[in-house]
């Protein structure tokens, strides 16, 4: 479905990027693992355009989506979750959710609702006042909205109390079970864990691992030189 080859992303004259090369098949959740600052979000950019890689190359179902506008990969499909969340803060719960674009009536508010019930009961509260746990459910259930087939999700663990996490880990395999395809960065490893199936550790803007989960789990040099576990 997904297919990034070769890529290299520059912030300026930074070169944070170095031929980066992953893929992410039908229904399947791939980690892409890694400590802070290792270019995780930097590979969630280049895939949605937002920062686009100077060189190299990205596809979507055999389609070529390089530096597209991310409006446009939308519409195509793509949806991202950003690690800063984005909610918009002075609009409530259901006009967060209204005001995304639709690519079809597979996801409507409805549905978000009852993939996080939370979110249903507290509808009419404005964004600014959510807790973490309750913006992240959020910047989820807008994403789908788009009815993507396609989700980025970035370390949407990130700051999240160990309750949370666990709710939130049981939503996104939900998720896979609709037939969504996600890319999850995270630096919670243990919590990656339970959801993939496929791992890429990036270190310094570089794969430094690829292969199945049991593959990963049996690596003891990768996980301690790379994710210091």
């Amino acid at each position: 479905m997904l297919s990034v080859n070769g890529i290299h992303t520059f912030y300026g004259l930074s070169h944070i990027l170095f031929d980066v090369s992953l893929t992410v098949s039908q229904g399947e959740i791939v980690g892409l693992l890694g400590r802070n600052g290792a270019g995780k979000s930097t590979t969630m950019r280049s895939i949605m355009g937002l920062t686009p890689p100077r060189q190299g190359t990205i596809t979507f179902k055999a389609e070529p989506i390089t530096r597209q506008k991310a409006f446009l990969l939308v519409r195509r499909g793509i949806a991202y979750v950003p690690d800063d969340r984005r909610v918009f803060a002075d609009l409530s719960v259901d006009d967060n959710l209204e005001i995304t674009f639709r690519r079809n009536e597979d996801w409507n508010k409805e549905r978000v609702y009852d993939l996080f019930p939370v979110l249903g009961e507290i509808k009419s509260r404005r964004g600014g006042n959510l807790s973490g746990g309750e913006q992240q459910m959020l910047a989820v259930g807008r994403a789908l909205m788009s009815s993507p087939e396609l989700l980025l999700l970035d370390e949407p663990t990130e700051g999240l109390a160990p309750l949370i996490v666990r709710d939130l880990e049981k939503q996104i395999l939900k998720l896979r079970e609709t037939g969504i395809s996600i890319l999850l960065s995270e630096q919670n490893v243990k919590s990656a864990l339970k959801l993939i199936s496929r791992v890429y550790v990036i270190d310094n803007g570089r794969i430094r691992f690829e292969g199945s989960l049991a593959d990963f789990e049996a690596n003891e040099e990768i996980k301690k030189k790379y994710l210091m576990i």
